[in-house]
C-alpha cells in the first residue's frame, strides 16, 4: 500500500497501533486532545525541537530508524538539560510525496524505540504534506520537583564547568559525511573505518544522558546546567548570558574518544574549532563549586557516564578558549545558528 492510499487518518491509526499508554496517560492518541496528569508535587517541563531536511539531516545519510531515534534524542536531551523526567511526546511529520510508507514505518519504530528506552508516551501530533522535503517537529514534556529543576542561570564565579561524555565527535562525524574531511583509512573492499563509523554514530544516533542530568540535580550540587547541541562555546554563552558570568576553558583538558584521537592523527592540527564549536554531542554542559568535584565525578559515573571539569566560571564577560601554555584558541565559528 502507498502512503497516498493510505491517507492521513490512516497513517495515525498506523502509529497509534504501536503505541502504549505511559505514566501519567488518562487519554492518549484519538482524541482532540490528550489528558495527562502531572505527578502531584512536580512542575511539567516543555521543550519543542524540529528537524528539516536539507538542514538538519539528509535522508540520503540518516536510515529512517535512526532519524526516528534522534527525532526524539534531541527533545529528551533538553529535558535531561533541566534535570527532569521525560514523560510524553508528541510527533508532527509533514510529508513529502517520494517518502514510502515503509520509511515511515522503520522512522516509527526507531522513534517508538527511543521512547520505551526512557519511559516516554507518544500521545499525539498532525501529519500533513509537505512540498520542501520531510519536516519533524517534536514536543517533550517532563516533570520534576520545583527545587531540584536545574536552569541555566544559577553559575557563579568561580564555579568550575564541566562536561559529560566526549566532545567533537558529531561534528567530526558530520565533516566526514560532507567531506570536509577525508576519510583517513578504509578497510578491505573501502569500508569505513572503525572509528569513523563511530564517530558517525554519534551523530546519527545521539544519546540523550537523562540518568546523569536527574542525578546532578536530584544531588543539589550544580549551579546551571545546559545540552551541547550547538557547540560547547556556544551553549556556555548561554549560561554565561542568562547567569551574568562569562568563562574561560581550557581547550587541552576537553575530554577526547579513543575514536577521536584516531580519527584526526592524518590532520596537521588537532580540530579544536570542531571540537569547541561543532555540536550534536548532545552531552551536558554543567557548573557547580569546586569543593563538589570529588562527589560529582562519583554521581556521573554512577549513572554510566564519566565528567570531566574542563573551565572555570568568570566574573568577567565574555567565554574563551585557552591552551595549558596560555594562548587563546579562535573557533572558526561559535556553534551553530540559523539566519546566519
Amino acid at each position: 500500500m502507498k502512503l497516498g492510499e493510505l491517507g492521513e487518518f490512516g497513517l495515525i491509526s498506523r502509529i497509534a497501533a504501536n503505541v502504549s499508554m505511559g505514566h501519567g496517560v488518562i487519554t492518549g492518541i484519538g482524541d482532540d486532545a490528550a489528558v495527562t496528569a502531572v505527578t502531584p508535587g512536580m512542575q511539567l517541563l516543555t521543550s519543542t525541537d524540529m528537524l528539516l531536511e536539507g538542514v538538519h539531516f539528509r535522508r540520503s545519510w540518516h536510515a529512517p530508524y535512526l532519524l526516528g531515534r534522534k527525532s526524539l534524542a534531541v527533545n529528551i536531551s533538553d529535558i535531561a538539560a533541566m534535570g527532569g523526567i521525560p514523560r510524553w511526546a508528541t510527533l508532527s511529520l509533514a510529508i513529502p510525496k517520494d517518502c514510502s510508507l515503509e520509511y515511515l514505518d522503520s522512522f516509527t519504530k526507531g522513534f517508538l524505540s527511543l521512547a520505551a528506552d526512557h519511559g516516554v508516551a507518544l500521545i499525539g501530533g498532525d501529519t500533513c504534506r509537505s512540498n520542501s522535503g520531510l519536516i519533524i517537529s517534536v514536543t517533550i514534556q517532563g516533570e520534576q520537583l520545583p527545587e531540584m529543576v536545574v536552569r541555566r542561570s544559577g553559575a557563579q564565579p568561580g564555579d568550575e564547568i564541566w562536561v559529560t561524555g566526549t566532545q567533537g565527535d558529531a561534528a567530526f562525524g558530520l565533516a566526514l559525511l560532507e567531506g570536509k574531511i577525508a576519510p583517513f583509512r578504509q578497510g578491505r573492499g573501502g569500508e569505513t573505518d572503525d572509528a569513523e563509523r563511530y564517530l558517525i554514530s554519534r551523530l546519527l544516533d545521539p544519546t540523550p544522558r537523562i540518568a546523569t542530568g536527574r542525578a546532578l540535580a536530584e544531588s543539589g550540587l550544580v549551579t546551571a546546567m545546559i545540552d551541547i547541541s550547538d557547540g560547547l562555546m556556544a551553549d556556555f554563552e548561554h549560561i554565561a548570558e542568562l547567569s551574568g558570568v562569562g568563562g574561560t576553558i581550557q581547550a587541552d583538558t576537553l575530554p577526547i574518544s579513543p575514536a577521536l584521537q584516531s580519527a584526526s592523527q592524518h590532520l596537521s592540527d588537532f580540530p579544536y574549532s570542531l571540537v569547541l564549536s561543532g555540536g550534536e554531542d548532545y552531552e551536558l554542559a554543567f557548573t557547580a563549586p569546586v569543593d563538589h568535584r570529588k562527589k560529582i565525578i562519583e554521581i556521573t559515573k554512577k549513572s554510566g557516564i564519566d565528567a570531566t571539569p574542563v573551565g572555570i566560571v568568570t566574573s568577567s564577560p565574555g567565554v574563551k578558549a585557552v591552551r595549558s601554555d596560555g594562548s587563546q584558541i579562535a573557533p572558526q565559528a561559535h556553534g551553530f545558528t540559523h539566519f546566519t
